[in-house]
């Protein structure tokens, strides 16, 4: 079975950017739990398409200016 493509993110680069912003403050901010932050900024989950644009939005950038994808073998 093939595993799909990680999806890369700069969560963490994000929340340092915009003024040491805590785990817990973005989860509130997006209406996600602390758990949530964590496992996406570890790569572990990827996060709704809702909390994507939450988070993009919450830092004033777009969506993929925080998450990206790489196909490995592409087509």
């Amino acid at each position: 079975m093939r595993r799909p493509p990680p999806i890369t993110n700069r969560v963490r680069e994000m929340r340092e950017r915009h003024g040491a912003m805590s785990q817990a403050a973005l989860a509130e901010a997006i209406g996600v739990t602390r758990q949530t932050i964590i496992a996406i900024e570890q790569g572990r989950y990827s996060p709704s398409l809702e909390s994507a644009f939450r988070i993009a939005r919450l830092f004033g950038v777009g969506v993929e200016d925080v998450f990206g994808w790489e196909e490995k073998n592409p087509r």
